[in-house]
């Protein structure tokens, strides 16, 4: 919220889930462990559903077989907890110079 997203708080992966299913984020930020539905779990449905939606698993729980599943997932990276918020900033930075080129590309492309 405090750099001008809309935010959406899940209490568990199923929530996380119809979440996305209702608002099509551009981004979610995805935790390993949660009840009820696990986080790679919830990863594999949003990506079904949502492929265009990026995914940010963040976990304490930082194992090479977590993250390479969740990078097989469709996760566009992992990050451990704790984190720096400024790290989040900078991925939102990033995120938003590569959605911005890609639609300079499309106007262009297809103009």
């Amino acid at each position: 919220r405090e750099v001008g997203h809309q935010v959406y708080t899940a209490r568990n992966g199923l929530e996380a889930v119809d979440i996305a299913k209702a608002s099509h984020p551009d981004l979610v930020f995805m935790d390993v462990r949660m009840p009820l539905m696990g986080g790679l779990e919830a990863l594999g449905k949003i990506k079904a559903m949502l492929p265009e939606t990026e995914v940010i698993i963040m976990t304490a729980y930082g194992s090479e077989e977590t993250v390479t599943r969740a990078m097989e997932g469709g996760a566009l990276c992992c990050i451990a907890k704790p984190f720096d918020v400024e790290k989040i900033k900078e991925l939102l930075e990033n995120l938003e110079w590569k959605n911005s080129c890609y639609k300079k590309t499309l106007i262009r492309d297809y103009a």
